[in-house]
């Protein structure tokens, strides 16, 4: 029989997670001030005083004070004697200059244009329709089209989200037995840059629209690439371009619907040599749903939302692949998890016989 004190502490606890989650969107925002006023840049790399952070950035001192406690319970900040702060590991990626940083994945990801068709998520759920198309008259990649800025800080932000995937891509899969690989859709280039800065022997073509391209030519050329790669503007929804034995697809399959993702597969299977591989890199769900899972596992469902009410994509499971590359002519091979890039895996598929 379960005790009264334990029922009520499992009502605390079911209640907290309630509130915690409700308080979800004030965290992010919370993040996105932080970043356009540069908090952690202005503390740097040692304890400082609320008041001084206040002056350095132009901001009311109190509420400059609430803002950084809130950010220490966030774990961001840490205050280490009462009116100072540091800032934590995690707090460090939130800075534009530092390796690793995620401050334009928070600044695209907080801003309204990622967040205001969320509200109207339960219409989504209702319909099954865009919600983003309705609120913005247009759908989301062609308003990035219109908004150059943003469209450039987008960019940004996946370069930022890639670069994990980037530091162990590379030698978690046989690229030594390819000659030479296109990444649809592989926008800056990051991805594409770090696999063949450790296959020398590769040679590489980075597909993507002219504003999906944009930071390209400096990816190459500063990673000494610009030899053998290229940057090839396209339309994934038209054509790939042939001449490679490996078609590279990172979170690009989960922005569009099924029948679109089998248009895109079908154009790799188009070219796609007897021997070649198509190596698509997203995150696999489970086939059922599991309560109080990890953090990876609860961001990929969160994904899979943010696909519906955004682009109207969907995050898909390992039989939802097996699918749509069935339906463009692949065979799915393997699915593996890419160890050190969680929640991410490693879907290769080969021509059907």
């Amino acid at each position: 029989m379960t005790s009264t004190a334990t029922r009520s502490k499992d009502d605390t606890n079911d209640r907290g997670l309630i509130v915690r989650t409700a308080f979800g969107s004030m965290a992010a925002q919370t993040l996105r001030a932080a970043v356009r006023l540069k908090v952690v840049e202005l503390i740097g790399d040692t304890s400082r005083r609320a008041d001084d952070i206040a002056t350095a950035a132009g901001t009311e001192p109190r509420a400059t004070l609430r803002l950084l406690r809130a950010l220490a319970g966030l774990g961001l900040l840490e205050e280490s004697a009462p009116g100072s702060f540091a800032v934590t590991s995690a707090g460090r990626l939130l800075d534009d200059s530092r390796p690793g940083s995620l401050a334009s994945f928070v600044r695209v990801f907080t801003d309204p244009v990622a967040t205001r068709a969320w509200e109207h998520l339960d219409t989504s759920v209702r319909t099954g329709d865009v919600a983003f198309d309705q609120v913005f008259a247009t759908d989301f990649f062609s308003h990035l089209a219109q908004h150059a800025d943003l469209s450039a800080e987008f960019n940004a932000a996946m370069s930022q989200a890639t670069k994990e995937v980037a530091a162990v891509l590379p030698h978690a899969f046989d690229f030594g037995r390819f000659t030479s690989v296109t990444d649809v859709g592989g926008g800056d280039g990051t991805l594409l840059a770090a696999v063949l800065t450790a296959h020398p022997a590769l040679a590489g073509v980075v597909l993507d629209s002219a504003q999906g391209l944009a930071q390209t030519p400096g990816t190459l050329e500063r990673h000494g690439l610009t030899d053998r790669c290229s940057p090839a503007p396209g339309d994934f929804f038209r054509s790939v371009p042939g001449g490679s034995d490996l078609y590279l697809i990172k979170s690009v399959l989960h922005d569009w619907n099924d029948d679109q993702a089998v248009t895109i597969l079908s154009h790799c299977r188009e070219v796609l040599p007897p021997a070649g591989r198509v190596l698509v890199v997203e995150p696999v769900l489970p086939g059922a749903a599991v309560t109080g899972s990890t953090a990876s596992g609860d961001v990929t469902y969160l994904s899979d939302l943010n696909m519906l009410v955004n682009v109207g994509g969907r995050e898909r499971t390992r039989e939802d692949f097996a699918e749509v590359c069935h339906r463009a002519g692949l065979t799915v091979l393997s699915v593996a998890l890419l160890e050190g890039a969680t929640p991410y895996s490693l879907i290769e598929a080969a021509r059907e016989r």
